[in-house]
C-alpha cells in the first residue's frame, strides 16, 4: 500500500507527516464542505449515525481496550471513558439531531440599506478548521466531528491516551458517513496516537488551524490557554452552584438537588456547591444530607450547615474552589439571595449556576446577579448540556466572554461575512 493509499484508508498520518500536515489536508476539505448544499453535510451526518451503529460492537470492543490500559482508579473517570450499547445509540441519536436542525451556513444575519442604496447584509459562515484536544471521553469525537460537517467546518482532533483506541473506532464511523455523502474524509482527521507532540504542533498552527477546543481537565486547558498561537474557545473548571431560596418547595429542592449532583458526578455540569437559605436550613439540609447519602455521596460543609447536621465533615475554603468530578458536595448557609451570590462570585468558574424558588422576584434577582455562561431556575444544573439545548450535541461550554457562551453548537461553529450589493455607486 502506498503512502497516499494508506492515507485515504485511515484518514491519519504517515510516517512522513506531521499534525501541520493533516491541518493542510482539513484546510483543503473546507473548499468543497463550506460550499456543498445542505442536504449533502446532512446525509455524511445520517450515514455516520448508521455506521456508528453498524460498528458499535468494534467501538464498544476497542473502548473494552482502553478501560482495561486505564490505571485509573476513580469511578467518576471510568464512567467517562465507559461507553454502553445505550451510550454509542446516543452518539447515533445526535448526529440524526444535528442533521435535522437548520443549516447554519449562509443565514442572513441582518440586512440594511444605506442611504446611497447600497444593500448591506451580514451572512453566516464557516469558521474554517477546527481542532479539538480532548481526554477522557469518547464520544466527543463524534459530536465535534458532527457539529463541524454541520457548520461545514473540517476537523482535526486529538484524543488523549486513556481513549486512544475508543477515538478512533468512532473516527472510521465518521469517515465512513462523509464517503457514503461524496465529501471529502479529510474533513475529519484525527491524531494517530496520543503523542503530547501532536498538541503542541496544533498549539501553533497559526493560518492553519482557525479555532481551537480543549475539552478535558484544569491543566490541558490552562496549557491550551496559555501556549496557543491560536484562538482558543475554552471552558474553565465546571465549579457549578444550586441555590435553594426560602420559598422553594422542599421537594422540588430534594429532587433537583439529588439529579444535579448525582445522576453523573463527573461531568462539568454536575453541581458541585450546595448553597441553603439559612431561613429553612434546619428544615431541608437533614433531609438533603439523607437523600444523597443514600446515593453514595459525601461531603465537605461550613460551620453554620454543620451546627446543624453535626456529622458533616468540615469544608476547607479550598474545598469550595475544587471541581470534584465525584460523588462529593461542598455545603455552605446563606443569608439570602445576596449571600449566596457574593459566594458564587468567589467562588465559581462561571460555568453554570441554579436557584430553586417560587419567588419570581427572588429567581429574577439571582439570574440577573450571576455572570455565569448558563443560570438555571427550578432546574438541574445538569442540563447544562447541548443535546438537552436542541444542539443535537455540543463541542464544548464556553465559560469565556466572546464569540459563544454556554454550550457550543452549529451556530456557535460560524462566524460571518459582510456581502455589499450596489448599482454603481462610487465613493466621493
Amino acid at each position: 500500500m502506498t503512502a497516499g493509499e494508506e492515507r485515504a484508508e485511515t484518514g491519519q498520518l504517515t510516517e512522513t507527516e506531521g499534525m501541520t500536515d493533516l491541518a493542510r489536508r482539513a484546510r483543503r476539505a473546507t473548499v468543497e464542505l463550506a460550499v456543498c448544499p445542505a442536504s449533502t453535510r446532512d446525509k455524511a451526518l445520517w450515514a455516520a449515525a448508521a455506521a456508528l451503529r453498524e460498528s458499535s460492537q468494534a467501538i464498544l470492543e476497542a473502548n473494552t481496550q482502553d478501560l482495561s490500559l486505564s490505571s485509573a482508579t476513580s469511578e467518576a473517570f471510568l464512567d467517562r471513558l465507559r461507553l454502553t450499547p445505550e451510550r454509542v445509540e446516543a452518539m447515533a441519536r445526535g448526529l440524526e439531531d444535528m442533521a435535522d436542525l437548520q443549516d447554519p451556513v449562509g443565514r442572513v444575519l441582518e440586512e440594511w440599506t444605506r442611504p446611497n442604496g447600497l444593500r448591506i447584509r451580514r451572512v453566516a459562515t464557516p469558521v474554517g478548521v477546527i481542532g479539538v484536544i480532548y481526554e477522557s471521553r469518547p464520544n466527543v469525537g463524534a459530536d465535534a466531528a458532527g457539529l463541524c460537517i454541520k457548520s461545514g467546518n473540517a476537523v482535526l482532533l486529538r484524543g488523549g491516551s486513556e481513549s486512544i483506541h475508543t477515538a478512533r473506532a468512532i473516527h472510521k464511523a465518521m469517515q465512513a458517513g462523509l464517503r457514503a455523502a461524496g465529501l471529502p474524509e479529510d474533513a475529519v482527521l484525527i491524531a494517530p496516537d496520543a503523542d503530547r507532540k501532536h498538541v503542541a504542533e496544533m498549539l501553533s498552527a497559526a493560518g492553519l488551524i482557525d479555532l481551537l477546543i480543549p475539552r478535558g481537565g484544569r491543566s490541558l486547558v490552562e496549557r491550551v490557554q496559555r501556549e496557543a498561537r491560536v484562538p482558543v474557545l475554552a471552558h474553565a473548571e465546571g465549579l457549578c452552584h444550586t441555590y435553594i431560596h426560602a420559598a422553594a418547595d422542599h421537594n422540588m429542592a430534594r429532587r433537583i438537588v439529588a439529579n444535579a449532583k448525582m445522576r453523573r458526578v463527573g461531568i462539568c455540569g454536575a453541581t458541585e456547591t450546595l448553597l441553603v437559605d439559612a431561613a429553612i436550613a434546619p428544615a431541608i439540609l437533614p433531609l438533603i444530607v439523607s437523600d444523597l447519602q443514600e446515593l453514595g455521596c459525601t461531603f465537605k460543609a461550613d460551620n453554620a450547615a454543620r451546627k446543624i447536621v453535626p456529622s458533616l465533615p468540615a469544608a476547607t475554603e479550598q474545598d469550595f474552589d475544587t471541581e470534584w468530578l465525584d460523588a462529593i458536595l461542598n455545603i455552605a448557609v446563606v443569608d439570602g439571595v445576596d449571600e449566596a451570590l457574593e459566594h458564587i462570585r468567589q467562588h465559581s468558574s462561571s460555568h453554570t449556576e441554579a436557584i430553586i424558588t417560587a419567588d419570581e422576584a427572588a429567581a429574577a434577582r439571582f439570574m440577573n446577579g450571576t455572570d455565569s455562561a448558563v443560570v438555571m431556575w427550578n432546574a438541574s444544573t445538569q442540563f447544562c448540556d447541548g443535546g438537552e439545548f436542541g444542539f443535537g450535541a455540543e463541542i464544548g461550554i464556553a465559560t469565556g466572554r466572546f464569540h459563544a457562551r454556554g454550550p457550543v453548537g452549529v451556530e456557535q461553529l460560524t462566524t460571518f461575512r459582510y456581502e455589499v450589493i450596489g448599482t454603481g455607486q462610487v465613493r466621493s
